[in-house]
């Protein structure tokens, strides 16, 4: 269907400007880093034979239902790598490719 001659066309929005390589290393590094946390701090937890959520939070010294949502989450909060990389040095635990 055309547009009637008496109204505009619509615009169509500007392009998106292109990522550098270098800035879309560094935003996929970004999003790397905290799943490679949980799964470092999964993988020490299960090593240890922590499974249970209350065993979890008391290993990591947070309130149970808090530390289950921080290593199941998708979505990444702010302040959530600062406290993933704490766990994970509290548990002596070091990400690969950190």
């Amino acid at each position: 269907m055309t547009t009637p001659p008496d109204r505009p066309t619509p615009a169509s929005p500007p392009p998106k400007p292109k990522l550098t390589l270098e800035e879309r290393r560094a935003r996929e590094a970004d999003q790397l880093a905290p799943m490679r946390l949980r799964m470092a701090i999964n993988y020490e937890l299960d090593k240890r034979g922590i499974t249970t959520p209350k065993a979890i939070g008391a290993a990591l010294g947070m309130p149970r239902d808090e530390a289950v949502k921080l290593l199941t989450r998708q979505s990444l909060r702010e302040g959530d790598v600062a406290l993933l990389e704490a766990l994970a040095a509290r548990l002596g635990v070091q990400a690969p490719g950190l």
